[in-house]
């Protein structure tokens, strides 16, 4: 195996990159056939180098036609073993950050942090998982410098996997919430899954990082010899130098960040307590790799959230808080308390609310326990999408949609305006779809 890796490592030196969708073939790449539940590469390879692949890594032997098909075992080992051999080619520190909430916003400020000084390669997007981490390491430059690798997990043992494929020298959790209840059988099973990435650190000789006003982190990071804490400032931090405090209840994050004879105000462009969590956290990375604090403030106050992640925008007559692309009890309250301070001209309120899923044997409990919340709030309508918020709205408060499409039809039929809409969901139920920007 170690030949094979060595062989196809040259091969990935002298070529364009690494592709694993067929759609999608630069020239001179080599392509993965990779295989799913529902689809297997295999059958592109021949496609793949008919667009421009200048190999194709396969593990169908009826599939290897000629000398630029590499036939192997098992096609996402060997990209997962390729993107560790790379890894370890470049000497640089790799940051890991993962946790139940906020990870790709984190991600981002902390990129844009870091980048005020190096050349810093980041996940793109939410690329997290068993094949997005290989796709990101391999993706990275020989020149880069400083490398930020996002890591997602629904079961137990897949952070443990990516920091071998990582191997991060530098890592945190933003928090641990009730996210991917199913998968790891409870809040226990989902500690001791994301604190895979500190046992990793704590056998590596790594740096932890953790916010020590979030629940749990700092149990969590006891193993580790080398750990930095980060937080509210108080006299029993480890790190009590680090200060970064929430000094006014507007519609954008603002933190007071102070040092001997100095204040910093930073005001950001995304909104609420958790958006706060993570705005800290990037202001202690780049402290702790010593930037400048004018250069932290202008990367922050620059950075613009996407990808439905706290967005807000106009929408006609009304306005649109969008946090549609995940969605757990965790972050479902995070936002909400962010709504509830949100300030916008339009005197109605509507909640959208999409099912939270993958919470298992949890989820009509959790359910029913934001459905009180959002009753409590005084919205002048509730629009439910999804089968899990229909079954727990036993006081039948709002309305009920089996899918986005069913709500689309409704919002079309019923022409609300000067209206303020608090829409989040889990990624599957596609709530984005009934509020796309106009434009």
């Amino acid at each position: 195996m170690v030949d094979l890796i060595k062989k196809l490592y040259n091969y990935y030196l002298s070529s364009s990159g690494v592709t694993t969708d067929s759609r999608n073939v630069p020239q001179n790449s080599l392509f993965f056939a990779l295989k799913g539940a529902h689809f297997d590469g295999n059958r592109y390879a021949q496609q793949a180098l008919e667009k421009g692949a200048r190999y194709v890594v396969i593990d169908d032997p009826k599939m290897k036609l000629s000398k630029n098909y590499v036939l192997v075992d098992n096609v996402l080992t060997v990209l997962q073993l390729l993107a560790q051999y790379h890894r370890k080619q470049l000497d640089i520190p790799v940051l890991a950050i993962s946790g139940s909430n906020g990870k790709t916003t984190t991600k981002e400020l902390v990129r844009d942090v870091l980048s005020q000084k190096y050349l810093v390669h980041a996940t793109k997007g939410n690329l997290n998982n068993h094949i997005g981490v290989p796709l990101t390491l391999l993706a990275m430059p020989r020149d880069t410098e400083f490398a930020v690798i996002e890591m997602g997990a629904s079961h137990p043992k897949e952070i443990a996997r990516l920091c071998e494929i990582a191997q991060p020298t530098y890592g945190l959790i933003t928090n641990i919430g009730q996210a991917h209840l199913e998968g790891f059988g409870g809040l226990e099973g989902v500690i001791r899954g994301k604190g895979e990435l500190y046992d990793f650190l704590a056998q590596n000789n790594g740096v932890a990082f953790y916010n020590a006003d979030e629940p749990h982190l700092e149990e969590m990071t006891r193993k580790v010899k080398l750990r930095i804490a980060y937080g509210s400032g108080r006299p029993d931090h480890p790190d009590g130098k680090i200060i970064v405090n929430e000094i006014a209840g507007t519609e954008n994050v603002v933190a007071w960040v102070e040092e001997p004879g100095w204040g910093y105000r930073i005001f950001s462009k995304i909104s609420g307590r958790h958006n706060f969590e993570n705005i800290k956290t990037a202001v202690a990375i780049g402290r702790y790799f010593k930037l400048s604090f004018m250069a932290i403030k202008y990367a922050i106050e620059s950075y613009v959230p996407q990808n439905m992640r706290s967005q807000t925008y106009p929408l006609g007559s009304n306005f649109i808080y969008l946090d549609a692309y995940n969605a757990n009890p965790t972050s479902m309250k995070a936002a909400l308390d962010a709504f509830a301070k949100m300030k916008y001209k339009q005197s109605k309120r509507i909640a959208v609310l999409g099912d939270m899923l993958e919470l298992g044997a949890f989820s009509a409990e959790l359910h029913q326990e934001i459905l009180e919340k959002v009753k409590a709030m005084n919205f002048s309508k509730i629009l439910l999408v999804g089968t899990h918020f229909a079954e727990a709205d036993k006081g039948g408060v709002g309305l009920h949609f089996e899918r986005t499409a069913e709500l689309i039809d409704w919002l079309a039929q019923n022409k609300i305006e000067n209206t303020a809409f608090f829409v989040k969901g889990s990624r599957g139920i596609g709530l984005e779809k009934a509020f796309l920007q106009e434009g």
